[in-house]
């Protein structure tokens, strides 16, 4: 059941740390579920009152003493009601999302940026790429709000971009935010489920950030998770059809050096269950060490893969 909040009425004087103490109260009090780019009802506080007043997102203190005026208190609490009345993620509400410092707007046709290969792009996949200046092409495959794919074009300056996904309303999201970066010159979208448009192209790195929820996961996930698109998270029974088409197809994509770049929650002890034979690297992230794996294209099966089935889902597998 969603509890409805009861907005307060807007005062002449109240100041940005009253409204984020109270705004703080109400979120916490909803029992709501966070995790799309904040992970606790203070933060969440602070981000929709800064946005609501068209503040720096990282610059509270200076501005605490300010005042509120009624028009901007509405403002304010007509995006908490939202945020707890219908459990939307507040990027959906604020219309932007960041990895690192970079903004990306993004709405219900896209999965919230939260990719811990996004940290592994800030140090340029340094030591399994040697010379980021000799990355000349690289695929963001199931690219969503086209996040990744802008930062891999920002991190290796020299190589084209390809950014595929199945969802032509997705594409949509990221063709505004390639255009923001400017980097339509350099990124190109394609319509394609995995690999089927791309014919035999082959690139030095393929990174993905596919859909592997399980399906037992699914029926969990909290609302705000629901909020997003279902195709953009659902990975089948154990979570892992997607992923079993990259291990399957990418090393007909790769470039004989080439890296393939995976991102699959704390999923490592399942995955590694299902695919014994193949020798996963797992990089150390802010989420650990079994968030991400990376392989290289000679350690890729030129036939699929003997599959055994994991036995149970995480109950930490839902997409971060």
């Amino acid at each position: 059941m969603i509890r409805h909040s009861t907005p307060a009425a807007p005062t002449a004087q109240v100041t940005v740390k009253a409204l984020v103490n109270t705004v703080y109260g109400r979120l916490k009090k909803a029992r709501l579920a966070y995790g799309h780019g904040t992970t606790n009802a203070w933060d969440e506080a602070v981000w929709l009152v800064l946005h609501a007043l068209r503040l720096p997102l990282d610059q509270l203190t200076p501005f605490l003493a300010r005042n509120v005026t009624p028009a901007e208190q509405r403002r304010i609490w007509g995006l908490v009601d939202r945020r707890i009345q219908h459990r939307l993620p507040t990027a959906y509400l604020t219309h932007e999302a960041w990895l690192g410092d970079r903004r990306f707007y993004v709405d219900q046709r896209v999965i919230v940026p939260r990719s811990f290969i996004a940290e592994l792009l800030r140090d340029k996949l340094v030591p399994w790429v040697t010379h980021p200046r000799r990355v000349n092409s690289a695929l963001d495959l199931g690219t969503g709000s086209g996040c990744l794919a802008v930062l891999l074009a920002e991190t290796f300056p020299r190589a084209q971009i390809d950014a595929a996904d199945v969802s032509h309303a997705a594409l949509a999201v990221a063709r505004r935010n390639v255009a923001a970066y400017r980097l339509q010159r350099r990124i190109r979208l394609f319509q394609s489920d995995m690999f089927s448009a791309l014919a035999d192209k082959r690139y030095d790195l393929i990174v993905s950030n596919p859909p592997y929820v399980s399906a037992a996961a699914m029926r969990a996930l909290p609302l705000e998770y629901r909020r997003e698109p279902k195709l953009a998270l659902a990975g089948g029974k154990d979570g892992f059809d997607r992923v079993r088409i990259l291990l399957r197809q990418a090393v007909h994509h790769l470039m004989p050096h080439g890296l393939l770049i995976v991102e699959i929650g704390h999923r490592r002890k399942q995955l590694e269950a299902a695919f014994p034979h193949l020798p996963f690297v797992w990089p150390l992230t802010s989420g650990g060490d079994d968030c991400v794996f990376i392989l290289e294209r000679r350690d890729l099966p030129e036939e699929p893969p003997a599959v055994h089935q994991a036995t149970r889902a995480s109950p930490r597998s839902h997409r971060r």
